[in-house]
């Protein structure tokens, strides 16, 4: 790539998906400005995100000091959760209405009853205490492999899963704008009697509550199902962590050992703690096949622009 171009040479694959993630986001709220509250200032956000990108890749692949270049992968941590909430502001102003009832009923069309309310007849404290933790442990899951693969000295399979792992989270958020729902937590089941109808031990109602708090309803929400955010169609919790063990798998990560096992218990839980329906499960499993078939497309074209490497999976 030309001299000219050197400030885009040192971004990685990742930034290059958050900046333009983050570009499409720029658009949406130019295009729907009348629709959004405080549309101008998600776009200096927006605009800020990108800016911190350029000059972080920068200066960390020049100057190539090691708190940098770990910075340069701790980034994506706090921008994925605050990514999420930005598109907690837009989905309402822009698919105002909720899809629960057509997921319930395909839920009920391929297994002829409501699988939470079936699974609910088996639960127990100690399996919902269990699964609980294993649910509130999602957000760690990539951060294992990632850690595993670059401790390994692995850098190109570790970009190369970032990369997917990101550029997933992004499908995920797309995805919440085609069928918003709040799941069946508040329509098949009562919300605020939850921790009395499926108790757990010692950690659940904490971890429900922290839970509730980054879905933008803390404790003493008035009305919860109208504040809380639409992100049940796909289920992100189901494809991120498919994605997660098929990156393991394929490259023959040791934490496979550890993912595989977790994730699986893990996709269970969001159905039997009632988040979600099963048919997000499956919608998660679709959107996750397309991520990691795309993904080395992606990967290997813009380390190609790039002069980088090449990435085989």
């Amino acid at each position: 790539m030309p001299k000219n171009f050197q400030v885009i040479n040192r971004l990685k694959a990742y930034d290059f998906i958050v900046i333009s993630f983050n570009i499409f986001l720029i658009i949406l709220n130019l295009l729907f400005h009348n629709q959004i509250k405080n549309w101008q200032t998600f776009i200096v956000l927006n605009l800020l995100t990108i800016i911190f990108v350029f000059l972080l890749a920068y200066t960390a692949e020049t100057y190539r000091y090691k708190i940098l270049r770990i910075i340069h992968y701790l980034y994506l941590i706090p921008l994925v959760l605050l990514t999420f909430k930005e598109i907690y502001f837009l989905i309402r102003p822009l698919r105002p209405n909720d899809y629960d009832q057509l997921l319930i009923n395909i839920d009920r069309w391929l297994f002829g009853v409501d699988p939470t309310v079936f699974l609910y007849k088996f639960s127990h404290p100690v399996i919902t205490e269990i699964l609980q933790i294993i649910y509130g442990m999602f957000y760690f899951l990539p951060i294992i492999l990632g850690l595993v693969l670059l401790k390994k000295r692995r850098l190109i399979e570790a970009d190369f899963a970032i990369f997917t792992i990101i550029f997933g989270f992004f499908l995920s958020y797309i995805g919440y704008f085609a069928l918003p729902a709040i799941g069946p937590r508040f329509t098949l089941h009562d919300f605020q009697n939850e921790n009395a109808e499926l108790p757990g031990l010692l950690l659940t109602n904490f971890l429900r509550e922290v839970t509730n708090t980054v879905e933008s309803i803390p404790p003493g929400t008035l009305n919860p199902e109208n504040i809380v955010q639409r992100d049940v169609f796909p289920s992100g919790h189901t494809m991120i962590t498919l994605v997660v063990i098929y990156l393991s798998i394929k490259l023959k990560s040791r934490s496979r050992f550890f993912l595989i096992p977790a994730g699986t218990l893990l996709i269970f839980a969001t159905v039997y703690l009632r988040y979600h329906y099963v048919i997000d499960l499956i919608g998660g499993l679709v959107f996750m096949l397309f991520c990691v078939f795309t993904s080395p497309l992606i990967f290997n074209w813009w380390s190609k622009r790039t002069n980088r490497y090449e990435f085989k999976l």
